[in-house]
């Protein structure tokens, strides 16, 4: 019993460092976004920091219509972003999770 109880805490520790090794590997996936007409155009991380945005000029004179993309792309890219985030980190803790009779958390 003793015995399985180290084993299941050393495949705690190990599942613990595979997903803080993801977590910096996300740092460098890379999601790109743009709007419907290509006018704004952000990338961000997997682990949501934003890397880039670029803007068209004709979208310079209109400041109220220049935030309104920026919300929506940058909400698109947030979203796309954090999907690729969670799938990674939830497969990596699954794959690391000890067998515990009882505790199953990923259903």
């Amino acid at each position: 019993m003793f015995g399985d109880m180290m084993g299941m805490m050393g495949k705690l520790k190990e599942a613990q460092k595979k997903v803080e090794e993801t977590k910096k590997r996300l740092d460098t996936v890379l999601i790109d976004e743009s709007s419907s007409d290509n006018l704004v155009e952000v990338t961000l991380t997997a682990n949501r920091e934003i890397k880039s945005i670029a803007i068209a000029n004709a979208l310079l004179d209109d400041k109220e219509q220049l935030e309104d993309y920026l919300i929506l792309t940058l909400n698109k890219a947030i979203v796309k972003a954090t999907q690729v985030n969670e799938s990674e980190l939830a497969a990596v803790a699954k794959e690391g999770m000890p067998n515990i009779p009882g505790l199953d958390l990923f259903k």
